[in-house]
C-alpha cells in the first residue's frame, strides 16, 4: 500500500509491516541556525572582532621603530621583524627597536 500526497510532500508507505512518513517540518534546520546564532553572539560579547574590541586592538601601540617612527601593537612583535628586514636591511633588530631587544 502506497499512498503519495504531492501537494504538501507526505508519502505513506507500508513495506514489510513498517510506515514510514517521509518530509515534514524544518525543526531541524532551526535548531542548528538557532544553535549558531547563539554561539556568533557568545562571541561578539567576548570584544574579539568589531568596534567593541577596537579599543583593546589599537590603543597598544607601544612598539616604535627608531629610524622611521612607525609604530606597532605591541603584540605583533612578528610583523615588527618583518619590517626590519623589509625597510631596514642595514640594520638589525635590536637598532630599530630597542625596547623589546630582550624578547628576541
Amino acid at each position: 500500500q502506497v499512498i503519495l500526497a504531492r501537494a504538501d510532500f507526505v508519502c505513506l508507505s507500508s513495506f514489510h509491516g513498517h510506515v514510514t512518513i517521509m518530509g515534514g517540518g524544518n525543526a531541524q534546520k532551526t535548531a542548528m541556525a538557532r544553535a549558531k546564532n547563539q554561539a556568533k553572539a557568545a562571541q561578539a560579547g567576548r570584544g574579539g572582532g568589531g568596534t567593541a574590541g577596537k579599543e583593546k586592538r589599537v590603543n597598544n601601540m607601544d612598539l616604535k621603530c627608531t629610524v622611521c617612527m612607525q609604530c606597532f601593537p605591541s603584540t605583533q612583535v612578528k610583523g615588527a621583524q618583518a619590517h626590519v628586514e623589509s625597510k631596514h636591511p642595514k640594520s638589525d633588530f635590536k637598532t630599530c627597536f630597542p625596547m623589546c631587544a630582550e624578547a628576541s
